[in-house]
């Protein structure tokens, strides 16, 4: 795979497939991240050298840029991705994930060429999901406000057929009064 085009600059459409990209974004605590060993890998460097490089640069990365995980929530996300458990060759410290902040941050920190195009791929991502996210925010706001002209429909118009019910129901039987004289019986005693 060739990564530089005719002036030297990456293509991006080969460096990294969007599709890529997109799978290793998770939700956790209400945030889109993507962890520590995987965006080691997109960088062409390794996940030990990566959190090096973030930890002799902390002051860059506040908790809303980065965080690490806790046991129950790599335990969780571990199901997503198969790892291997702790004293076989894995991980020996919980991860560390990036926001959209803190990865934008890592360009920054890693400084290098590569680095820095990975980045912006990843940031395009990001902006497309938020894209994607306000659509669909959008067309659930015109869904719901439908389904409530619906409903209030549907209560009309059954109250319509009620109505056309009532009209169309057999009217009950006369109870005939007898007017005149009633002889009224006296007994005589």
């Amino acid at each position: 795979m060739h990564l530089y085009g005719q002036k030297g600059r990456y293509d991006m459409k080969d460096l990294i497939p969007q599709e890529v990209i997109e799978r290793k974004i998770y939700l956790i605590r209400e945030c889109k991240v993507m962890l520590d060993s995987d965006l080691a890998r997109l960088y062409g460097v390794s996940t030990k050298n990566l959190n090096k490089a973030v930890k002799r640069n902390a002051d860059r990365f506040p908790e809303d840029f980065m965080f690490q995980l806790t046991a129950d929530e790599f335990k969780s996300l571990r199901f997503h991705f198969g790892t291997s458990k702790k004293g076989r060759g894995g991980r020996r410290y919980l991860p560390l994930v990036f926001t959209e902040q803190g990865v934008a941050m890592l360009s920054s920190v890693l400084q290098s060429r590569r680095a820095i195009h990975v980045n912006i791929a990843i940031m395009r991502v990001f902006v497309k999901l938020k894209q994607i996210l306000s659509t669909h925010k959008g067309l659930m706001y015109k869904l719901n406000e439908l389904e409530k002209k619906t409903e209030k429909h549907d209560v009309e118009i059954k109250s319509i057929f009620e109505a056309i019910r009532q009209l169309m129901a057999p009217a009950p039987p006369k109870t005939r009064v007898i007017t005149g004289f009633k002889p009224t019986c006296r007994k005589s005693g």
